[in-house]
């Protein structure tokens, strides 16, 4: 039996605050207004949120939600402007992430072919080589001062990595760094939207155009040659799906890392855990990934018809999100202590890099990048602290994601 349709469901919208100043406050207030409660996104735009573990696990399995934007109902009626800062993140071209069912089901069979488990482990050496290089570049600075471990450490890393991983010029990562921050930013000018977004298109339709010239042992050229029947990708193909995988590949990381230093450093028990050997830093990663989640919410799929969640209704044409934020602190599915950061939790389980079809293909690669990180710095600084209270680190205007401007330390 389904309940009718009912808009005004869970009361009053959570608005989503553009500047990210209360990002576990805003977790539990979507998380109190139930499985799925109305939102509005930054600009003004109105959709729904799924707020808890099992419901998110069964909606990200239901063939009814689909990426398909035509199917939004807002974007039908013209309501959504091009110019939307989110735009990007809602309709981002043609790739896996866009797609669904048999389409999906081949590009994600042609993306396996070039991100094969033995090409990310061969990254190994390489992530093992940069992380020393910048543990030794911050053991030259002096005793006592105050370094950013995020510019200094927690980015370089990562992007660097995906660097390596496609094949991309290091003399392009400063222009992709500030098209990346423009992107996802809820504070990007509407009049810029359009020409980032053709820049951004422009820089990796570039790249792409480079290994076709000139190829290398690297995914951009795999993904390139990647065949299955004698079908390949599309250049659009290639270029969407580079642009989609670099982006997630070193911004998730980049918070991995940054939100375990916080999360350890906030918590000496757990972290004398950790130092002492007590509990394995695969720990440390997946309660961070749980607790602290780097991408706090998902942009956005749409219901293909009314689906039910729990005693209400997505309605069909409507647009939701995965606030994986709200999520990863549900008590319904970790317990009492679902708000605490436990690294001897067990089972830790979470949905952080997604589930179903849709389950994010970096997911292994993000993990190696913070298990190498993690323990090296510590070992290199086991007496690290934040030189600033936890209250005055700030988030950036970043919806999608739990990303810090800054992370100041001291390393003792």
């Amino acid at each position: 039996m389904t309940c009718p349709i009912d808009h005004t469901a869970g009361g009053a919208p959570v608005v989503l605050d553009p500047f990210v100043t209360d990002l576990d406050g805003e977790g539990a207030r979507l998380r109190e207004a139930g499985p799925l409660a109305r939102v509005v996104l930054p600009g003004g735009v109105p959709c729904y949120a799924v707020t808890r573990h099992a419901e998110a696990r069964a909606l990200l399995t239901d063939s009814r939600l689909v990426k398909d934007i035509g199917q939004w109902g807002a974007w039908q009626r013209g309501e959504i402007p091009l110019d939307w800062p989110l735009i990007g993140l809602a309709n981002p071209g043609r790739s896996m992430l866009t797609v669904d069912g048999a389409e999906h089901r081949r590009l994600r069979t042609l993306v396996a072919q070039a991100l094969t488990a033995r090409r990310v482990e061969r990254l190994r050496a390489g992530i093992e080589a940069l992380t020393t290089g910048l543990l030794d570049r911050l053991a030259e600075r002096p005793a006592g001062e105050t370094v950013d471990l995020k510019a200094e450490f927690a980015y370089p890393l990562p992007m660097n990595v995906v660097g390596e991983l496609m094949g991309l010029d290091a003399a392009d990562h400063p222009r992709m760094k500030a098209l990346f921050e423009k992107f996802f930013s809820t504070q990007t000018p509407p009049e810029e939207v359009p020409q980032m977004m053709a820049d951004l298109g422009a820089l990796f339709a570039g790249i792409v155009a480079g290994k076709r010239e000139s190829p290398g042992d690297d995914l951009t050229s795999a993904l390139i040659e990647a065949s299955e029947n004698g079908d390949r990708l599309t250049t659009e193909e290639i270029t969407n799906t580079l642009q989609l995988m670099v982006a997630a590949g070193h911004e998730t990381t980049i918070s991995l890392i940054v939100n375990a230093v916080v999360a350890l450093e906030t918590h000496p028990e757990q972290r004398a855990l950790v130092l002492k050997g007590e509990v394995p830093w695969e720990n440390v990663i997946e309660e961070t990934l749980r607790w602290s989640t780097p991408t706090s919410h998902v942009l956005i799929r749409f219901a293909s018809e009314d689906i039910q969640v729990g005693d209400r209704v997505l309605p069909k044409g409507e647009g939701l999100i995965v606030s994986h934020g709200a999520i990863g602190r549900d008590e319904l599915q970790h317990g009492p202590t679902a708000g605490d950061f436990d690294v001897a939790r067990e089972p830790i389980r979470h949905i952080a890099f997604g589930h179903g079809p849709h389950v994010c293909p970096g997911a292994a690669l993000s993990r190696l990048e913070a298990s190498v990180a993690l323990p090296a710095l510590y070992a290199r600084f086991p007496e690290l602290r934040l030189a600033v209270p936890r209250e005055e680190l700030r988030n950036k205007p970043v919806v999608t994601q739990n990303d810090l401007f800054e992370l100041p330390v001291v390393l003792a």
